[in-house]
């Protein structure tokens, strides 16, 4: 739903109390349990559509797409649209170059999604799937315990809720590769 200045809420796309997985313009779309929101310079809003396993699109028109991730399919596979795999992503963040992040919650990795032509491009940049733990390190070596929201800087480093470790997490660009190190927070797993 959008707010707009003046206090209207208005329904963008989906229709309330029906939930699914179908592309297409404002009611007629189906979501299913849609939890992050990201707005892009364009005004095309990102969403993670967490029970379907896909990260969707709504254009200013209205117009819903699954940019990645296949409805219903989890798993962890890195990939062009809907051969890529997600499992319950919570969060998206849209950077100024128009990349997306994913906090893709139940793998416990920070994935990268990227415009290739007229496709999307998903590659994980943080944590290893299915590994969950409180570990600074690059790449694969670092590890999440459920991340679920995200955000973006201005130089382009990426901060993520890492909700189950109860800390918020620093992503730095080195190279090709992706630092992550403990914001704030204690760095605990819950009991």
């Amino acid at each position: 739903r959008k707010v707009t200045p003046g206090g209207m809420v208005i329904t963008l796309a989906g229709k309330a109390g029906e939930h699914g997985n179908v592309d297409g313009r404002g009611g007629n779309a189906r979501f299913n349990s849609p939890h992050g929101v990201a707005i892009d310079g364009a005004g095309n809003v990102f969403v993670a559509d967490t029970d379907n396993h896909t990260i969707r699109r709504i254009t200013p028109e209205g117009v819903v797409t699954t940019l990645a991730g296949t409805p219903g399919k989890k798993g962890s596979t890195d990939g062009a649209a809907g051969r890529a795999r997600f499992y319950g992503p919570y969060g998206v963040a849209v950077a100024d170059q128009g990349n997306l992040y994913v906090a893709d919650t139940s793998n416990n990795t920070v994935r990268q999604i990227v415009p290739a032509g007229t496709d999307w491009v998903v590659t994980t940049l943080a944590g290893l799937a299915g590994t969950g733990g409180n570990e600074d390190g690059t790449g694969s070596a670092a590890r999440f315990s459920t991340p679920d929201g995200l955000a973006v800087d201005g130089h382009g480093n990426i901060y993520v809720a890492d909700e189950s470790n109860r800390t918020i997490r620093k992503m730095t660009r080195a190279g090709t590769n992706w630092v992550v190190v403990d914001l704030l927070g204690k760095g605990r797993t819950r009991d």
